[in-house]
């Protein structure tokens, strides 16, 4: 198995830099999920690692040697692609092992490993079957197991899963994660989606516009966003948010249709920031009608309720606060009609606030 560093790399189109200076190491045996918008850089990223485009700049490592100047063939990486590159012509069994037999491997070894492969995936009944007798599950199936057949360093998987339905998305998911667990093989997973991310990477990168904007396990992307875009974009539904400005003697924060007491808790994050225009960012569950069992103190925000979304084991309700949408969730059982209006309990520690301008996160004990 193999480590990948990516260092200092930089990828343009002539003038347009599509990716301006990523620094990233993904562990030996390590679930890396490299996720965020279209067009962030993330599957050119996972194409400079597999040598199917040109670096700009910068060492891409594999292991202990420079790949900058290997070919895609010998840098011990396999790929799995968001179509499934299937041959028509040519039975399940063909496909899977076509480029073992392209490199001359014996066959009582392509046999053992596809026989593996199959019965790891589950698809030992389809051997012989051609790709358009296969459904799309089914499909992508065997374009992992062509994957898996060649045993390589390193696993690159380029949003595999997007041309799948929901629920057929949701069992991929579990399979590819239990694959990876017991191959123990370092696997890089390029996906827009982040509740894909947040399911499947040990650790998760996020990207935007070219730009890596935080690396961490999914729970610490969560929990401590590094700014207002990985706090918006991690999360279903995301962060609340509410603009505003720090009082004068920094323990409130003042916007359009509030005004919130920091608490002790929170005092040490708005320290000098007296004046400054700040957002006070929430997640939906520390929003709600009644606390949570064992929160610490809360205060209280009053919404019109414009919309009610009934999940069954819960419910969400949305509405403005001043110019800012808010999401909530509240009790199923107690669920509010639109035009009403209802008082939230906002749990104060746990809070966060993000500089206005700069857009990083203000840590407690920080200054700005």
């Amino acid at each position: 198995m193999a480590r990948v560093v990516l260092d200092k790399i930089k990828k343009c189109y002539g003038d347009v830099e599509v990716i301006r200076e990523l620094n990233l190491e993904i562990r030996d045996e390590e679930f890396m999920v490299l996720v965020g918008p279209s067009g962030c850089g993330k599957s050119t990223a996972l194409r400079m690692i597999a040598g199917l485009e040109e670096i700009t700049a910068g060492e891409i490592s594999i292991g202990d040697r420079v790949v900058n100047d290997v070919p895609p063939k010998d840098r011990d990486i396999a790929m799995v692609f968001q179509s499934y590159a299937l041959y028509p012509h040519m039975s399940v069994r063909e496909n899977m092992d076509f480029g073992l037999r392209i490199k001359k491997m014996p066959r009582e070894e392509i046999d053992r490993r596809v026989a593996n492969a199959s019965r790891i995936l589950g698809i030992e009944s389809y051997l012989d079957r051609k790709p358009r007798q296969l459904s799309g599950g089914q499909r992508q199936r065997v374009a992992v197991g062509r994957a898996i057949v060649r045993d390589p360093s390193v696993y690159l998987f380029d949003e595999p899963l997007s041309n799948l339905d929901a629920k057929l998305r949701v069992q991929m998911r579990a399979e590819i994660t239990g694959l990876q667990r017991r191959l123990k093989t370092t696997t890089v997973y390029v996906t827009h989606d982040q509740i894909e991310a947040m399911t499947m990477g040990h650790r998760i990168a996020v990207l935007n516009d070219g730009d890596l904007q935080q690396v961490g396990t999914p729970l610490e992307l969560y929990d401590t966003p590094a700014n207002l875009f990985v706090a918006r974009f991690i999360g279903t539904p995301p962060m609340n948010f509410l603009r505003g400005a720090v009082g004068a003697d920094g323990g409130s924060v003042t916007g359009n249709g509030f005004e919130l007491d920091l608490g002790e808790a929170n005092r040490d994050m708005a320290a000098g920031m007296a004046g400054r225009d700040v957002q006070v960012g929430i997640r939906p569950e520390y929003l709600r009608d009644t606390p949570r069992e064992g929160s610490g103190p809360t205060a209280p925000l009053r919404l019109k309720i414009e919309l009610v979304e009934t999940l069954g084991h819960e419910v969400l309700v949305h509405g403005h606060l001043g110019e800012d949408m808010v999401v909530a969730k509240v009790d199923p059982h107690r669920r509010p009609e639109i035009d009403t209006e209802i008082e939230l309990q906002l749990e104060l520690d746990k809070l966060q606030l993000f500089d206005a301008v700069s857009e990083q996160r203000l840590n407690r004990g920080e200054r700005p």
